[in-house]
């Protein structure tokens, strides 16, 4: 194994990483999409743009070939959308999943931002969620008890 596939499994096991960690958060709760679905979302972000990127590479300069890394992005964030809108349910009075929806999307996220190599980035923002999803759910419970 090269240098190269080194940092690509490496990113891969990151977003796996990461996408588990808040995963469990949501695990913790009861939530219907915890451990396995954020990890597969993270992963599989990660992954597609990784392929983007080496496939940029290797057509980079070459006469003919018009190739954009960021079409793939927007790709994984319209196929998130896609499963995140099949998350929310609508009840008589209330909304339920747009917390999970909203989550998956900024796992995806991540994986795109460890495949692009911004491990800085996608490691904050991970613990970010996770401060989102822990610390405001308990904020909420306690200035808004009325909800």
């Amino acid at each position: 194994m090269d240098n190269n596939q080194i940092q690509i499994v490496f990113q891969l096991i990151l977003a796996v990483v990461l996408g588990a960690l808040i995963g469990l958060e949501r695990e913790r709760k009861g939530k219907e999409a915890g451990l396995q679905t954020y990890s597969l979302v993270s992963l599989g972000a990660c992954l597609f743009t990784i392929i983007s990127l080496e496939s940029f590479n290797l057509f980079v300069g070459k006469p003919g070939v018009n190739f954009d890394p960021a079409r793939v992005i927007i790709a994984v964030a319209t196929g998130i959308g896609f499963i995140g809108a099949g998350v929310v349910i609508f009840r008589r009075d209330h909304v339920e999943g747009i917390t999970t929806a909203a989550g998956l999307w900024c796992v995806a996220a991540i994986g795109v931002a460890v495949g692009a190599g911004l491990y800085l980035p996608a490691c904050l923002t991970t613990i970010l969620a996770l401060i989102i999803l822990s610390g405001f759910a308990f904020m909420e419970r306690k200035f808004f008890k009325n909800r």
